[in-house]
């Protein structure tokens, strides 16, 4: 038995792109890149050394999510890795790609770059509530009620010390 599974989170590279297979199917393409931090032998200081991967996504949500991606954005991405090879004007050409099933979005929604979804209001903990419109000259300012305070969550104590050793792990 073999798994397939990959789970990313990085920047888009690129705004995707949309099109459509012959038989009416949306395909979503975009690009993704993953740091990778190394020593380097040299100076002995750690670097990001970015991996750029080629993300797919089919169907309907590939459709809708295309409006509400951008470059620069941060996702994180979980899916396949599919293996994709072709020959091209004599020479023979590959790609590892991943097929995504889940995307989440995590760059803020007042942060995202141009062509991103921008709300009107803000996120505040316990949920998503409206901001007041901004006053108006000489105009009628409507009165909004002020939000109740979100509960505080309860104070949580420190686990127990345990005595475990990497020793012991049976694996």
């Amino acid at each position: 038995m073999s798994i397939n599974r990959v789970n990313i989170s990085g920047n888009l590279t690129r705004d995707p792109e949309i099109r459509a297979t012959q038989g009416g199917t949306q395909v979503m393409s975009f690009g993704v890149a993953v740091n990778d931090r190394r020593r380097n032998p040299q100076t002995g200081e750690w670097e990001d050394y970015p991996n750029f991967v080629d993300c797919t996504m089919f169907g309907t949500r590939a459709e809708a999510l295309s409006r509400f991606l951008s470059k620069g954005m941060k996702v994180a991405i979980e899916g396949k890795l599919r293996y994709s090879s072709w020959e091209r004007d004599g020479q023979r050409r590959s790609k590892l790609e991943v097929i995504v099933d889940e995307i989440e979005f995590l760059t803020p929604r007042n942060q995202q770059g141009q062509g991103g979804y921008q709300p009107q209001g803000g996120y505040q903990q316990g949920g998503y509530a409206p901001q007041a419109p901004a006053p108006q000259q000489g105009g009628y300012m409507p009165q909004v009620a002020p939000q109740p305070a979100a509960p505080q969550p309860a104070p949580v104590s420190a686990p127990p010390a345990v005595d475990v050793y990497d020793e012991d792990i049976p694996f």
